[in-house]
Parts: C-alpha cells; sequence; structure tokens
C-alpha cells in the first residue's frame, strides 16, 4: 500500500508501549502503573455529578489543578504547566527547546526521548550509561545542548542525587536542562526546589505511578515562569484543551490527599525492598532500584526466555532487545500477592532451568 506519510517522519521508529492484553487474566507487572486504585477523594468526583458539564470545554489553563499542585510544591501558578500525562510535557519541551537544535540523553533510558528527538529534527547525542548502568554526571556538563535526564532512571531505576542534579544544571546555564521524575516519589530527591534557583530547569512529574491515575492521563512540569510561557507557546499552538474536565477535577482531589499518597508509596518501597530480597536470595542480579520497579538478570534463564516463560505462566514483565540489558527483565512492583505468584512461577522456571 502506497504511503503518503512525509518524507521526514517516514522513517521514524515509533515508541512501544508495553503490553496490554486482553485474553487472559495476567498479573500485570509490566508498565508500572501503581497496584492500587486512585485516591478515594479522586474517586468520589467520578461517582459525582460531574458528567453532565462534559458537554462544556475544560478550562483550558486548569487553573484550580494548577494552583493545587503550586501549594503542594511550594511554587506560584505560573510556574506549573499541565499535560496530558507526562509524555505531552516531555513533547511540549522537545518542540520549544530542541527542535533543530541539540540535545543529549542517556543511551539506556525512557525510549520516547530519541523518539521525540527525530520528530523535532534535533541533532541528537546517546551517552553511554557507565558499565555500573549509573549517569555518569561529568558526560552532562558544559553539555552545549539541551539536557534530557530521567531520575531516577528507567529502566534501571537508580537514581542521581539532587547534588549530582544542581552540578549539570549548573553548568549548563546556556541550554535547558529537562529533568523527568516519573518515579521520584519512591525514595528519589526531587530536584523541584532547584526551580527556584536556576531558570534554565525543567522538572517534570506524572500522576500515573505514585499517584494511581495511569488511565486519567495527567502530568505536569515545574519551572521558571518564562519556560512554561515557551512551553505553553507550544501548547496553545497544538492542544490548548490538552486536560478533560474530570482529569483536572480528580487531579487537584488526588494531590491534596497526601495522606493516601503517602500510605501507598511507603507500601509499594516496603514490596520492593522484599522483592528483591527474594529475587537476590534466588541468585538474581538486582540493581538498587529507587522507583516503583526492579531491574533484574538471572544467571540461569536469558532475560527474553524468563520473560516469555512467565508471559506463559500469566504472568507479565518488561524485557528490552537492546544489547546491554537484553538479558534484564524489568518487573514492576506489585502487591505482597502478586509478588508472591511471580516468585513462585520464577521458582517453577529455575527448576526447570537446572533440571535442564
Amino acid at each position: 500500500m502506497k504511503s503518503y506519510m512525509v518524507k521526514r517522519y517516514s522513517s521514524i521508529e515509533a515508541y512501544v508501549p508495553g503490553e496490554q492484553p486482553r485474553d487472559l487474566d495476567y498479573v500485570k507487572l509490566n508498565t508500572n502503573e501503581s497496584p492500587f486504585p486512585p485516591s478515594p477523594k479522586a474517586a468520589e468526583i467520578l461517582g459525582g455529578g460531574e458528567a453532565e458539564n462534559l458537554k462544556l470545554y475544560p478550562d483550558p489553563e486548569g487553573k484550580d489543578l494548577r494552583d493545587a499542585i503550586a501549594k503542594r510544591f511550594d511554587v506560584k501558578r505560573e510556574n506549573v504547566l499541565l499535560g496530558n500525562g507526562s509524555d505531552e510535557i516531555l513533547a511540549f519541551a522537545f518542540f520549544a527547546f530542541c527542535a533543530g537544535e541539540k540535545c543529549v540523553f542517556p543511551d539506556i533510558s525512557y525510549g520516547f526521548y530519541k523518539v521525540f528527538a527525530e520528530l523535532v529534527g534535533a541533532e541528537y547525542k546517546e551517552i553511554p550509561l557507565g558499565s555500573d548502568f549509573k549517569i555518569n554526571v561529568a558526560d552532562y556538563e558544559n553539555a552545549g545542548a539541551t539536557v534530557v535526564i530521567a531520575n531516577p532512571n528507567a529502566p534501571t531505576g537508580l537514581a542521581l542525587t539532587a547534588d549530582e542534579v544542581e552540578r549539570i544544571v549548573k553548568t549548563n546555564p546556556d541550554n535547558i536542562v529537562v529533568i523527568d521524575e516519573a518515579y521520584v516519589d519512591f525514595g528519589a530527591e526531587s530536584a523541584v526546589p532547584l526551580t527556584k534557583k536556576y531558570d534554565n530547569l525543567v522538572v517534570v512529574q506524572t500522576y500515573s505511578k505514585s499517584r494511581s491515575l495511569a488511565g486519567a492521563r495527567l502530568g505536569f512540569a515545574i519551572a521558571s515562569s518564562g519556560v512554561i510561557d515557551d512551553m505553553n507557546k507550544i501548547k496553545y499552538s497544538l492542544n490548548p484543551y490538552n486536560i478533560n474536565r474530570l482529569t483536572l477535577k480528580i487531579g487537584k482531589a488526588s494531590i491534596e490527599d497526601e495522606a493516601y499518597f503517602l500510605m501507598t508509596t511507603s507500601k509499594i518501597v516496603e514490596n520492593r525492598i522484599y522483592t528483591t530480597e527474594e529475587l537476590r536470595r534466588r541468585g538474581f542480579y538486582v540493581l538498587d532500584s529507587k522507583t516503583n520497579f526492579v531491574f533484574a538478570r538471572s544467571a540461569a534463564v536469558p532475560g527474553e526466555k524468563l520473560y516469555l516463560e512467565l508471559k506463559r505462566r500469566g504472568v507479565l514483565v518488561r524485557h528490552f532487545s537492546a544489547d546491554r540489558i537484553k538479558d534484564f527483565v524489568r518487573i514492576t512492583i506489585g502487591t505482597r500477592e502478586q509478588t508472591d505468584v511471580l516468585l513462585a512461577k520464577t521458582d517453577e522456571i529455575l527448576k526447570e532451568a537446572n533440571n535442564g
């Protein structure tokens, strides 16, 4: 069939989301969703009369939600930008700061960075992680380009300290530094306080992980007002009504329910420790995660085989084919019950491998 796509985009390799199968009742540990429901206060919005107002456009500025986020992070409304998931925020950033320009990011990280870079025609460089899978801060000092870093990184789960992030921001005064904090709430240090000190820093967060709202599609950026204005130019040129009315409401209710947020994130951290210890007891090499997932490798079973065998037994994890990480699987932290199913199925696979 003839393709009508313009040549500039025809060779782009699109981002591949994690599997969302419907053919089996899986224990789903592959896309880093929360195992817990959203805040009860957010759920109340869905059960109320707000559906009647869906006939009306949402507030394109999202003032009430931005005010709630600003209060939570001790910034001002003009320092907050809303996105349809943090992916849209990242897209705004790449269009605003990377289009036709230079940008750098790690070679093993969130796969969307490369896709966005190619989409906006950026001259990009993927900087290799160290042999320990850590980001070398010195590689990003005086980069002469927009810097994009996931902190904690994915799929490794390793995190930079706030001081290390500041070194990168401080040594790139003429370029934007984007810190993607999708997983920061599970034990890493946030760079949000640094946005008050540095005009070139953009911190991106999401409701998809720690606030149990992956299906609502909500993310936000915190930065200096001038940088937010620049990103708003992209937003209003692409999708001014980007957050629907219900998501604006449940986003506000969720960010204001701090007690529920702390309870669920602490449970996930507790179960991450349990999962890590149990996998290591079974001989796995597991990186020291600061996220809601672990990145693990078995000496007995190759990564792809482990992924396929777990899937055959009704447990979904994520496998990546890139050479340096092909022997690993990324495992979302679920409930204790889900973890015990994962471990039981893993024991079956390891037993077969040892008997083979």
